[in-house]
């Protein structure tokens, strides 16, 4: 067997309420500690990782939250859509999913971000991961419909391409430089990409079938 593709043994421990539960904390130690404090030393800032070797922040920026609508958000998509992926994946691998998704498309935003010489812009939040989550859901339950504003149904697929399609069309337009649309895309790709090769799952045959 590829050692690529090689299983967890199934678990479920509820690794959603786990990691909605540190974000929480995280973000009450912001207001305790101050903003600024926390951010200067957890959030993904491309000079400080250039200069200070902060690698650690690719992990660490995905639990800080500018304001309670910014958190409040992300933990209730991560509720609704991450539960029921943690069901399907067991906990380990959804951790897992969660953690990689989230840390590359940190990386990625980095990588971006200090090519185009955007040295000083401050990266944080759970979105990236989120996002991939929220692709998960979409290949695991192809036909649940969701409903936008609680109007609108749409089929789980059509909503992720149409997240997909614009953010990509707010990336380039780029209305509003506090929200990360590329970490958000990046989140969708690094998703895909490991479904294609750690789960073995092409997400656009699951849409097709």
């Amino acid at each position: 067997m590829n050692p690529l593709r090689r299983p967890f043994r199934y678990s479920y421990n509820g690794a959603v309420l786990w990691l909605i539960g540190i974000n929480i904390l995280v973000f009450f130690a912001e207001q305790v500690f101050g903003q600024r404090w926390i951010l200067n030393r957890f959030a993904m800032i491309p000079a400080a990782v250039r200069i200070n070797h902060s690698f650690w922040t690719f992990l660490t920026y995905m639990f800080l939250h500018d304001g309670f609508s910014h958190i409040f958000f992300n933990m209730f998509a991560l509720f609704i859509f991450g539960s029921q992926v943690e069901r399907q994946m067991g906990s380990k691998e959804f951790l897992l999913f969660y953690l990689v998704t989230g840390i590359l498309a940190g990386v990625f935003s980095f990588a971006v971000y200090y090519l185009t010489g955007s040295y000083f812009i401050v990266l944080l939040g759970a979105s990236g991961a989120v996002f991939a989550v929220l692709l998960a859901y979409a290949v695991f339950f192809p036909n649940a419909v969701i409903y936008i504003w609680g109007i609108l149904p749409l089929r789980a697929p059509v909503l992720v391409l149409g997240f997909t399609a614009l953010e990509l069309f707010f990336s380039i337009t780029g209305p509003d430089g506090r929200i990360a649309h590329l970490t958000h895309l990046a989140g969708f790709g690094f998703a895909w990409l490991y479904f294609l090769f750690r789960l073995g799952i092409n997400p656009l045959r699951s849409w097709r079938r």
